[in-house]
């Protein structure tokens, strides 16, 4: 899985299931999510798996001016929203889901993205979703400028 989290608003902005998912794979979710909300981000927090660590990805943050923030083998706490978020994932989904697809198991996934998003509110945004926190957070950008 390939799980793309927000750090400020929280939002799962992409969830990935694939058999194995690789650095152009990686880069191409990024790609879309750049076309989707229009402006890269200022860092990507990642761990150092392969598809995370190739000059594919590499190359995409040099070329974005996104600079990388790679966690140490075994130090989950320098990565704490997504960590909390693949927590989450394992257990409200894949601990208690048996998949017999691939593809049953992106289309429970995607639900469940949809949901988390939408419908789960955080203490830490003032017990709104991630999408309101989001929608109020670019509302506001938009009467301030």
């Amino acid at each position: 899985m390939l799980n793309v989290v927000d750090e400020f608003t929280r939002e799962a902005l992409a969830m990935r299931c694939r058999r194995s998912i690789t650095a152009d794979q990686t880069v191409a979710t990024l790609e879309r999510l750049l076309a989707e909300r229009g402006q890269a981000p200022e860092h990507i927090r990642m761990d150092n798996g392969p598809e995370l660590t190739a000059h594919a990805l590499r190359d995409w943050c040099r070329l974005g001016s996104t600079a990388t923030a790679y966690i140490e083998p075994g130090a989950p706490w320098q990565n704490p929203y997504v960590e909390a978020f693949n927590g989450r994932v394992r257990d409200e989904v894949l601990d208690i889901e048996l998949f017999d697809t691939l593809a049953e198991a992106k289309v429970i996934l995607t639900d469940w993205h949809a949901a988390y998003n939408a419908e789960h509110p955080h203490s830490s945004l003032g017990m709104l979703t991630p999408a309101r926190f989001a929608a109020d957070w670019h509302a506001e950008q938009q009467v301030a400028t």
